[in-house]
C-alpha cells in the first residue's frame, strides 16, 4: 500500500518512487558486500571466490568445515584453538567494559541532566572525545600512558581503554532519554520518603532502561569490534578476534577467517533487533506516560 496521501500530484508520486528507488540502491551498495561473506564461508574449496559448483548450487559444493576448523588447533591436537582463545579474550574484555561502560556513563548522564550542574557543556565536551578524536591517536596515547605505569600489555589497560571508547555511547543514549524525563517523579518519590538509591533503583532506572540498554549494546560492540587500540596494547595473551582475524589475512589466508565474519555479522544482526525492540518499547512507555499525565 502507498504511503503517499490521495491528493498528491503525479509529480510528487515519480519522486516519492525515485527516492524509493535511490535508497534501495544506496541500501545495496553498503550491504551487499557484507552479505557475501556469508555463503563464501560455506565454500568447500580454499578459495575467496564463488566457484563454479556454487553458482550451480550444487550440494557438494557447500561445506562447514571451516567452521570446525575455528575449534580445533592447526598446531597441537587437543589443544585450544587460537581462534577460541581469541573469542574468550573479547567476549571477556567486552562484558567487564560493557559493564563499566554502563555505570559510568548512566551516572554521568544523570549528573549531566541536571540544570545546577556547573560546567555541563565542557565536561560533556571531553566525555564524547573519544568519539571525535582519531582512533589512531587515541591509541598512541594510551599506549604511551599506560606504558608508564605498567598497564600495557595487560587486561586492566585494554578493559580501560576500552571503557573510555565505549563510555561515551552511553552518555549520548542515556542524555537522549533522559530529555523527556520528568523530575516530578523524583520530588514525589522523595515526597514520600524514599531514599536516593531507592528512587533511582525504583523510578528513575525503570524508565531510561530503554536508553541504557542501548547504550550497554553499543558498548558491548564497539569493544568487541575494536583493533586498534587492542593492537597498541594487548599482547600475545589478550589477543582478541579482531586482531587475529587481521594477523590472519596478512599472514595465513583461508576460509575460517570468513566463518568468523558470519558468526558476528548474525551476532551483529541480534544486537541490533535488540536495539529497535528497545526503541519501541522506549516508545510505548513515553505514550503512555503522556496519556497519564
Amino acid at each position: 500500500m502507498s504511503s503517499l496521501p490521495s491528493y498528491a500530484s503525479p509529480l510528487q508520486r515519480l519522486w516519492h518512487y525515485v527516492f524509493l528507488g535511490i535508497c534501495t540502491l544506496i541500501f545495496g551498495f553498503l550491504i551487499v558486500p557484507i552479505m557475501v561473506v556469508i555463503p563464501l564461508s560455506f565454500n568447500a574449496e580454499s578459495f575467496f571466490t564463488f566457484t563454479d559448483s556454487m553458482l550451480r548450487l550444487e550440494p557438494e559444493a557447500f561445506s562447514l568445515k571451516w567452521y570446525r576448523e575455528l575449534l580445533q588447533s592447526p598446531y597441537r591436537p587437543g589443544d585450544t584453538s587460537e581462534w577460541v582463545m581469541a573469542a574468550k579474550n573479547s567476549f571477556f574484555i567486552a562484558i567487564v567494559t560493557t559493564v563499566l561502560a554502563t555505570t559510568l556513563g548512566t551516572t554521568a548522564a544523570i549528573g549531566l541532566s541536571r540544570s545546577a550542574m556547573p560546567l555541563r557543556g565542557p565536561i560533556m565536551a571531553m566525555l564524547i572525545s573519544p568519539l571525535i578524536v582519531p582512533i589512531i591517536i587515541t591509541g598512541a596515547g594510551m599506549f604511551i600512558f599506560y606504558s608508564s605505569i605498567d598497564l600495557a600489555y595487560t587486561y586492566t589497560g585494554l578493559i580501560l581503554t576500552h571503557t573510555a571508547l565505549g563510555t561515551p555511547f552511553v552518555v549520548v543514549t542515556v542524555t537522549a532519554t533522559l530529555v523527556g524525563f520528568d523530575d516530578v517523579y523524583i520530588r514525589a518519590s522523595y515526597g514520600l520518603g524514599a531514599k536516593p538509591v531507592t528512587t533511582f533503583f525504583k523510578i528513575i532506572l525503570p524508565l531510561i532502561y530503554p536508553g541504557v540498554a542501548t547504550g550497554a549494546l553499543f558498548a558491548f560492540v564497539t569493544s568487541l569490534d575494536e583493533v586498534v587500540v587492542a593492537t597498541f596494547l594487548a599482547g600475545p595473551e589478550q589477543v582478541t578476534l579482531p586482531m587475529h582475524m587481521l594477523a590472519g589475512l596478512r599472514q595465513e589466508i583461508n576460509l575460517s577467517i570468513l566463518a568468523v565474519a558470519t558468526i558476528l555479522i548474525a551476532l551483529s544482526i541480534v544486537l541490533l533487533t535488540i536495539v529497535e525492540l528497545l526503541r519501541r518499547r522506549n516508545e510505548r512507555l513515553t505514550t503512555n506516560l503522556h496519556r497519564v499525565n
